[in-house]
């Protein structure tokens, strides 16, 4: 039995040592060998106090009261200990037992246990202690053992368990027991509902082996309804993290195009290197969504990632954005001064969108970044070192711009280092079908919609448009078309699509897929219109097969409105 005791206590992951009345080590387990870092010949026998200095154990003894969840460092380490008095059945003390764990670690407890009749006090001490749910089986698979923490989990008492088959407590699925004690094989993940509660768990079992042969089987049971929450908890800090941080990778980049393909090699090779990047494509063609991800896949990547657009910032103000102020510096300086974008920045990746229209003088300052890896804020004159990586981007055509002296040269050889053109849409047509899906995708959970595809025809459509706001447009467009569709519809069809320039859409029937309204410079914008409104209402109409009611739906009016205006056309 003593053997078995220690093949048991051998295999917990909790570090024990317990000693007699005396103070004398008269157990000291394999993870207590672990954590002391001492051999169990060297302790067995001596005083505590030799080979624990601050042990708190002669406390125990002497008091005869419980200390838990105590912090203690040892050596190089910090542990949590339980410290417990061992009884006899009088209550007398005659020893006292110490359970404790590396608190940097998280691991699941898995203690194997089988029939402890001749220490079962110091056994209970030491098992109850533990706060994962914990059930044991003989070889017969009768419950010989559960803990407190396996108690509250399941709603089953002890009397409930203790002389029982193991099925007992199971509401759905099967027992892990019965199958460890038939394939003498552990079962990890294994998915239950235990209990009167139906409680939902994953559970893990091993077979108990004493001398090479089974002895019993143990299992640790985790509450799934705790891991749900703790999983949603931290899917909410990831999200808040996106929204803080950059927040795409080169997996959100959707693309079959060879072009694009090539410039994401190139960005992912870029992403390694400590150089600076600049993106060059039209606007809307997704130069942030590279900077993004170009900074997830740096070794900044748990740095910060703070986005400029150089546009859409004043030009009064982007010097003082860019680089700071000191108190003072100006009019309405705020008192103790502003850190700019550059320092908040520091270890991180600074983008700089719009990087063409930044004036000649914030070029230079720029530049000095770029050189000397250091800033300046307005109003002051100490230099301050900085880590930053640049990505910058741009729609300009900036050879053309250092040719008309709009763009310093020097600058700009110190931004096209690494130069990566992103081609537009028109150009990857491929890509549309693939991009739609996944705009279908986004704006699903946006608006509470099941649509899951768009038809040929409607998609014949879009592909023969040039999209000259490329992906940004393409996003707008098809979030308008998802609003024009009913709760039901779940394909993006002709009648959907809004117009794009000077293009309407007819029934999906129809051999002609769409009708050319081409704009008279001679006419009047009214008279343009009218004719626009009239050639849409005909579209609509045709569409809902001459249905007024569903063409007034479709157009957003009322059907008295539908009316006026079949009149004011001369619409039959």
């Amino acid at each position: 039995m003593k053997r078995e005791l220690e093949v048991i206590l051998d295999s917990t992951h909790d570090a024990m040592i317990a000693v007699d009345v005396q103070g004398i080590i008269t157990l000291f387990n394999k993870a207590a060998k672990k954590l002391t870092k001492l051999e169990k010949v060297d302790v067995i026998g001596k005083h505590i106090t030799d080979v624990v200095e601050n042990t708190r154990l002669p406390y125990i003894l002497q008091t005869g009261e419980s200390e838990l969840n105590q912090k203690q460092p040892l050596g190089d380490i910090t542990i949590i200990t339980n410290r417990m008095p061992v009884k006899d059945d009088q209550g007398k003390v005659i020893g006292a037992v110490a359970v404790f764990r590396d608190i940097t670690e998280v691991i699941a407890l898995a203690e194997e246990i089988t029939n402890l009749r001749e220490m079962q006090s110091m056994l209970q001490a030491i098992f109850h202690s533990t706060q994962d749910a914990i059930s044991v089986v003989d070889q017969k698979a009768i419950g010989v053992m559960v803990n407190p923490a396996y108690s509250k989990l399941t709603g089953l008492t002890e009397k409930d368990i203790i002389g029982e088959l193991c099925t007992v407590d199971i509401a759905e699925g099967e027992s892990i027991h019965l199958k460890v004690l038939k394939t003498k094989e552990p079962i990890k993940n294994a998915r239950l509902k235990v209990g009167p509660s139906r409680k939902e768990v994953v559970a893990d079992a091993a077979p108990i082996i004493v001398d090479g042969e089974l002895r019993g089987s143990v299992a640790v049971l985790h509450d799934i309804t705790e891991i749900k929450r703790l999983t949603q908890e931290l899917n909410q800090a990831k999200q808040i993290i996106r929204k803080l941080e950059a927040k795409y990778t080169f997996d959100d980049i959707i693309t079959e195009d060879e072009k694009i393909l090539t410039a994401i090699e190139k960005a992912k090779k870029a992403a390694i290197t400590p150089a600076t990047v600049i993106l060059r494509g039209e606007s809307g063609t997704g130069k942030e969504l590279f900077a993004h991800a170009i900074h997830n896949a740096s070794m900044r990547k748990y740095g910060q990632f703070v986005r400029v657009n150089c546009a859409a910032i004043n030009e009064n103000l982007l010097e003082s954005e860019l680089f700071g102020y000191e108190e003072g510096a100006f009019t309405g300086a705020r008192k103790g001064g502003k850190v700019g974008l550059f320092e908040q920045a520091n270890g991180g990746t600074i983008f700089l969108d719009e990087i063409g229209e930044i004036s000649v003088n914030t070029q230079a300052k720029l530049l000095r970044v770029l050189q000397e890896r250091e800033i300046v804020r307005v109003g002051g004159n100490k230099p301050i070192g900085i880590d930053v990586r640049v990505i910058a981007a741009t729609n300009l055509d900036l050879e053309k711009a250092v040719k008309e002296g709009r763009f310093r040269e020097d600058l700009y050889y110190r931004l096209n280092v690494i130069p990566i053109f992103i081609v537009p849409l028109r150009q990857r047509k491929k890509d549309l079908y693939p991009l739609i899906l996944r705009l279908i995708k986004k704006f699903n959970q946006e608006y509470g919609r099941f649509v899951q595809d768009i038809s040929p025809k409607a998609l014949e459509n879009l592909i023969q448009y040039d999209w000259p706001g490329n992906v940004r447009e393409l996003e707008n467009f098809i979030g308008r078309a998802m609003i024009n569709m009913r709760f039901n519809e779940v394909v993006i069809r002709s009648n959907h699509l809004p117009l794009l320039e000077n293009k309407i859409y007819v029934h999906e029937n129809s051999h002609q897929e769409c009708v050319e309204v081409e704009a008279d410079i001679f006419r009047s914008l009214e008279e343009v219109l009218e004719e626009r409104e009239k050639t849409y209402i005909l579209a609509v109409l045709q569409a809902y097969g001459n249905n007024r009611i569903k063409a007034s739906e479709q157009l957003g009016i009322s059907i008295r409105n539908l009316y006026y205006k079949l009149k004011k056309y001369g619409i039959e």
